[in-house]
């Protein structure tokens, strides 16, 4: 699967594109700030992931899409990464698209179906590893509770 283009806006109102992505590794999901559910799984689970990339010096970024983009906004956003501590040089939460917009990217770019449901969002609780070139090369689990196969995953692939 490859990545399809795209041109959103960060946490830091900075226009992020697949073309930022292309060089290095990623490890991508799709999220929701106010998520009542597997988001407060996910995210925890993905700062752990990006903390082991600083630790191991791992040249990699992490991107979340939000699913919810008329909520999350850049301010929304900016709050949510103060909040839970992510490194704005690794990871960018991005919005600046509509439900149909990532309804469609999601699909094509990672299999993953989005939709909304009354007030929530069904979305993938997958973290993708994209490669250097845009390709989702691995998938894992973002609810796990052990996060070693992807750690390891990432050193060996990365390094």
């Amino acid at each position: 699967m490859s990545i399809t283009e795209f041109e959103y806006v960060n946490q830091n109102n900075e226009t992020v594109s697949l073309v930022d992505l292309k060089g290095e590794y990623g490890l991508a999901d799709m999220v929701f700030t106010n998520c009542p559910t597997v988001c407060p799984v996910m995210t925890p689970n993905m700062k752990e992931l990006q903390d082991t990339a600083i630790e191991e010096g791992l040249n990699m970024k992490f991107v979340s899409f939000t699913v919810d983009p008329e909520n999350d906004t850049v301010e929304r956003l900016k709050q949510y990464t103060t909040n839970i501590g992510s490194n704005d040089d690794y990871w960018s939460f991005l919005t600046g698209y509509d439900l149909e917009e990532i309804t469609e990217f999601a699909l094509e770019s990672f299999r993953s179906p989005v939709q909304q449901v009354e007030n929530d969002f069904v979305h993938s609780t997958r973290f993708f590893l994209i490669d250097e070139k845009g390709n989702v090369i691995r998938f894992y689990d973002g609810m796990s509770t052990n996060l070693t196969e992807i750690k390891e995953d990432m050193i060996k692939t990365v390094q």
